[in-house]
């Protein structure tokens, strides 16, 4: 061949090479399955199989059911009365006080033995970020999070079931979609045609009545129906949210996964109701469930708090919340009772049904300031408090702290 020019020669050059990272699905949801049931079942595994359910019997609701009971209609929260005439030969189990916090840091502390960065959304729910760990391929990723599915049956006979996908949004419809112990893979670059044959109610912020309205008023049926139809239809149907609804159905997210768990700045826990709820004595009672779940987590991070918000949510998805402090820090339940019934007739101006109410402590501090006049009483009750801890922790239910929890032995939950 004859030579080139020199100025050709000179753009012939080999030119750099440029090395791109193929997307992987990184983001990994858990949803640990039927936790409440799955946690008592761990402990009398001789009901495995069986239609059971976690709650009160006389004048409770159902906090948590198998998947047999679930097949004869028995759902979250239904009344227990209810569910007992659906489901006759149900086994009804009381909450062991402590036992789902517990189980719950065991299987976040596992979570972190695979990543560090894990973000513990709710007591039975959460996110991996595997992105920084220097995984190559899918293959490997899929593998490892296997390894952990196995590793939380073998050590906590809890099942979890897991999405893995390229952002929070995706990874949570996934791991939802196989229940009980699924695995759930989204190729990157998929997440439209995964999303677009599956229900609108799929998507987070979609119950059944909305999804209902929406199908009959706007014949929006699955998510693919957001993506065909105009925009003067979706103004329609989502009002102004509708561009953020049409980013939904494309399955985008830039949410990262955020773990605040070694200093946590807030408590939080959030129970969302199969169907709604309108009854005020329901709502307390779930309320106080709450505040005796995150307490002994406090505790057992060494933090006190003094605000307790509690937030209530419409069936539209409005929602209000209302919050007070106390005077001085504290990692006690006794002095957040009496807040319950206040912030959550603050929160709950409007006096309609509701679908989902939470609680979160904050003004987190590593020390409570106590008064000296009230210092040897709040210490006596904190000692008695880590007592009933360590036994529930063990395992046992034989004593309990707190008047309302008399009521859940009853059947009262």
């Amino acid at each position: 061949m004859a030579d080139l020019p020199s100025a050709c020669r000179a753009v012939t050059r080999p030119l750099p090479t440029i090395v791109t990272t193929p997307a992987l699905p990184t983001v990994v949801h858990l949803d640990a399955d039927a936790f409440f049931v799955s946690c008592e079942l761990a402990l009398r595994p001789e009901l495995r199989g069986t239609k059971c359910a976690v709650g009160g019997r006389e004048r409770g609701i159902i906090s948590s059911a198998s998947y047999e009971a679930r097949a004869c209609g028995v759902y979250t929260p239904m009344p227990t009365q209810r569910a007992l005439r659906v489901c006759p030969d149900l086994i009804m189990l009381p909450h062991t006080s402590g036992l789902y916090s517990r189980v719950s840091r065991q299987m976040f502390d596992l979570c972190e033995t695979l990543t560090p960065h894990v973000q513990r959304n709710s007591i039975d729910e959460g996110y991996l970020d595997l992105g920084p760990c220097g995984f190559a391929t899918a293959s490997e990723i899929e593998a490892r999070v296997r390894k952990l599915q196995t590793q939380l049956w073998a050590e906590l006979q809890v099942p979890v079931s897991f999405g893995l996908a390229t952002n929070k949004l995706v990874s949570q419809i996934a791991s939802k979609l196989r229940k009980p112990r699924g695995f759930v893979v989204v190729a990157p670059g998929a997440e439209q045609s995964f999303l677009a044959p599956l229900p609108l109610g799929k998507l987070p912020g979609i119950g059944a009545k909305t999804e209902a309205t929406l199908a009959a008023t706007h014949g929006l049926k699955v998510i693919g129906d957001v993506l065909r139809v105009g925009e003067g239809r979706l103004e329609a149907a989502f009002g102004s949210g509708w561009r953020e609804m049409l980013a939904t159905a494309r399955g985008e997210d830039d949410r990262p996964v955020e773990t605040e768990h070694d200093d946590a700045k807030s408590y939080s826990q959030q129970e969302t109701f199969g169907r709604d709820i309108a009854e005020f004595a329901e709502i307390e009672r779930i309320v106080k469930r709450m505040i005796d779940e995150l307490l002994p987590k406090i505790r057992a991070d060494g933090k006190h708090v003094r605000t307790m918000t509690v937030k209530v949510r419409y069936p539209d998805f409005t929602q209000e919340a209302h919050g007070r402090s106390l005077a001085a820090a504290t990692d006690l339940e006794a002095p957040f009772y009496p807040l319950v019934d206040p912030l959550l007739r603050a929160a709950w101006r409007k006096k309609r049904p509701l679908r989902l109410v939470s609680v979160r402590f904050s003004s987190v501090e590593e020390s409570a300031g106590q008064l000296e006049m009230f210092a040897e009483r709040d210490e006596k009750r904190r000692r008695l408090a880590g007592v009933l801890d360590r036994l529930n922790n063990a395992g046992r239910d034989a004593v309990v702290q707190h008047g309302h929890q008399l009521a859940k032995r009853r059947g009262d939950s």
